[in-house]
């Protein structure tokens, strides 16, 4: 009879729930040549990926079996909080190899989160050259350009023409395995303009450099904080950027890909944050994602025990209309929804800076008006539900004052509460969502059953 784990699996560069089994079924079997087929095809993503998903048993055996295998391009995929497991499960010889062939970029981001024992580990294993290069760039402030950025630079003096420029290219033997551009920089150190490859080798050798220099240059400030860096290359199509010091001195190069991670990793962390779980991942423990999801869970209790307040206000008119009770709900909910949206909305366009100054009063106006358009067309369906369920015209007229009300409250707060808060320096991202919804939650009911109050007594 065959092994779950020996279902044939073709070489192939796919991580499916097929190959995760047949992992597992090798580990438990103890067959490392097994798991070499499986796992030595993969992009390190992948294996990544893979490492991720596997519990801490699986994992442990497939370090132990899979000897050589984790590289340093695997490291730099991992989980924080995985990777940290991964590198105390490596022995110092494993280690210099996985980490010995990383730009230098790839060697500090693997630094950065990791206790100080495995940061020595780490640097242990590089040379003298190259541990002096990773400890200057972890002398620069945490997410900052000096952080992101590669020490590996390729440049050339702005005085040279094509041809010059080719052949010292040809003649170096430890290029970058991954750049774009050529730097020109002038006798200080001083870059002064760029040149692609392709156009690089699409011209003549007597061409100067300086003529087919790149109109998109622009340096960046090594302590320019690196979410600015991510927009200036998403804003600006930049491919590669050099980073120059105080002096305008070239001390690095910032790639495109590295440029992405941090606007994806900027996103991700907004969304995170408006949903309330900060920087989580899967691969917390539950103490961990329970400390880490309390606190706003506790301000959610908050801002409902104030509504909750607004509610005891009412209590003997709800006492009288049994039909408020089940109707307010509606327009507090509807409320929140609405406010989620604008507040959705605003947030991400402060973080890509298309919300500004110079646009937020237009904007802001633009959500009142969608909030009272919506409002009123939800307005009328509720007219009619309140009528037709419970036989009142008035109930009618309360429910659909009050969600016109409601909602053009909840598309002004979605706007202006996350412009205010990151007008005094708070992170419209983590704090917006609790005060939106206390704002539209005890606008809602008050707005409903003050009306009814007034309407109905």
């Amino acid at each position: 009879m065959t092994d779950l784990y020996e279902t044939s699996v073709e070489p192939s560069d796919v991580l499916d729930a097929q190959r995760v089994s047949d992992v597992r079924g090798a580990v438990e079997h103890e067959d490392a040549q097994r798991l070499h087929t499986l796992l030595d095809p993969l992009h390190p993503a992948d294996i990544a990926d893979l490492l991720e998903q596997v519990s801490d048993s699986v994992r442990a055996g497939i370090l132990r079996l899979w000897k050589d295998g984790i590289d340093g391009d695997v490291l730099s995929e991992l989980d924080d909080s995985i990777r940290e497991d991964i590198i105390d499960g490596l022995d110092a010889a494993e280690l210099a190899v996985a980490v010995r062939d990383l730009d230098s970029d790839d060697v500090v981001d693997l630094l950065e989160d990791l206790d100080e024992p495995q940061q020595e580990a780490i640097l242990g294993a590089l040379d003298d050259a190259e541990r002096v290069v990773v400890e200057q760039s972890l002398s620069f402030p945490e997410e900052s350009a000096g952080r992101l950025m590669q020490r590996e630079v390729v440049m050339a003096p702005e005085h040279w023409n094509v041809g010059q420029a080719i052949d010292y290219l040809r003649r170096q033997e430890d290029l970058p395995e991954q750049f774009y551009h050529m730097i020109l920089i002038d006798p200080r150190l001083r870059p002064t303009g760029y040149v692609t490859l392709g156009k690089l080798l699409g011209t003549k050798r007597a061409t100067p450099m300086l003529e087919i220099a790149e109109d998109s240059f622009r340096t960046i400030p090594v302590d320019q904080p690196e979410k600015d860096v991510a927009y200036a290359f998403n804003q600006y199509h930049l491919i590669s950027a050099p980073v120059v010091d105080a002096d305008d001195r070239l001390v690095g190069v910032i790639t495109i890909d590295d440029a992405m991670i941090v606007l994806d990793e900027e996103y991700e962390e907004d969304m995170m944050r408006l949903a309330g779980v900060g920087e989580g991942s899967l691969s917390d423990s539950v103490l961990d994602t329970t400390r880490g999801r309390l606190p706003w869970l506790a301000v959610n209790l908050a801002t409902a025990i104030i509504a909750s307040l607004v509610i005891s206000m009412f209590e003997a008119t709800i006492a009288q209309f049994v039909a408020l009770a089940v109707l307010m709900p509606i327009v507090a909910s509807m409320g929140g929804n609405a406010g989620t949206q604008s507040l959705t909305v605003a947030v991400r366009a402060i973080a890509t800076k298309d919300l500004t100054t110079s646009n937020v009063w237009r904007v802001i106006r633009r959500e009142v008006l969608v909030g009272l358009l919506n409002g009123m067309i939800f307005a009328l369906v509720l007219g009619f539900v309140g009528y037709f369920w419970f036989g009142s015209s008035i109930i009618g007229w309360v429910l659909a004052l009050a969600m016109v009300l409601n909602m053009v409250v909840a598309g002004l707060a979605g706007t202006v509460i996350p412009v205010a808060l990151e007008k005094i320096g708070i992170d419209p991202a983590l704090a917006s969502g609790a005060f939106v919804t206390t704002v539209t939650d005890v606008v809602g009911f008050f707005a409903f059953l003050g009306l009814a109050a007034w309407m109905l007594l």
